[in-house]
């Protein structure tokens, strides 16, 4: 994977064996399209089998936005993409799981819906003041049936899991740390430096052990992966179904969706 094509959706750098992925749509508060996850799949596998890289850091261009999952502007009634729903999120979630060496997720401003599922895939989070975590799925018409539900459940606990599902809030990056949804919150200008020097940290260790480690922590979860892949199956009905896209229809329309007039 040396030989890698100038991406599109991303920037990508390696140094000091740390590789640093940062999905570069700020426009578009670092909504991942079709391209962007094909892209993310492939500099995952880039650095992930290249041993001189001890951690991949996963971070979104500018300051307001981390990631805010699936761009609506490329979703009607599926994505642009390929997979299940239009977008290959059951791969993406796997290569974050699947890479040998800890992920953190750097994170500023908004880690919303699909942005914040991945926050939650990521080994470690560090987050600035200034970052909110949050689902949107059920306000939108949409859910994640995977790791964003169960593995979720498995970090925050299953009342607090249900609570940001059903009820679509924001939390701030402090009330994210209380919940164990983050590792660590400093000052915006301070969060560069905090992921260097844990990823320094973190670099200076066995590559075996951890390895072993993170298979180790993910083996007593792996059976999601499994529920995830129905699960996408069935988001896939859902996704052409009227009830979902008036999730999409208010958002271009900026009014309110209005989802149990659909609902049979």
């Amino acid at each position: 994977m040396t030989d890698a094509p100038p991406y599109t959706d991303l920037l990508y750098e390696e140094k000091d064996g740390v590789a640093a992925i940062t999905i570069n749509r700020p426009e578009k508060l670092n909504a991942f399209r079709g391209i962007t996850c094909d892209e993310l799949i492939h500099a995952f596998n880039r650095a992930g089998w290249n041993k001189a890289i001890g951690v991949i850091v996963l971070t979104g261009a500018g300051n307001r936005a981390f990631c805010t999952g699936g761009d609506q502007s490329a979703h009607a009634g599926a994505y642009d993409g390929k997979g299940t729903v239009g977008l290959p999120m059951e791969a993406l979630h796997n290569i974050i799981r699947t890479v040998p060496q800890p992920v953190i997720a750097k994170v500023r401003g908004y880690a919303i819906g699909g942005g914040n599922v991945l926050a939650t895939l990521c080994d470690l989070t560090i987050a600035a003041e200034s970052a909110q975590f949050g689902q949107v799925g059920p306000k939108m018409g949409s859910v994640d049936p995977g790791f964003g539900t169960a593995y979720l459940a498995r970090i925050v606990g299953e009342k607090k899991a249900r609570e940001i599902w059903y009820l679509c809030r924001r939390y701030t990056a402090q009330e994210a740390m209380a919940m164990g949804l983050v590792n660590k919150v400093v000052p915006d200008d301070q969060l560069d430096a905090e992921v260097d020097a844990w990823a320094n940290e973190i670099v200076e260790r066995s590559p075996t052990a951890i390895a072993i480690a993170k298979r180790s922590f993910n083996a007593d979860s792996d059976n999601i992966q499994g529920i995830g892949a129905l699960g996408m199956q069935a988001l896939k009905l859902y996704y052409d179904s009227a009830e979902s896209k008036e999730g999409v229809s208010a958002l271009m329309e900026k009014r309110k969706p209005d989802f149990r007039r659909h609902y049979r």
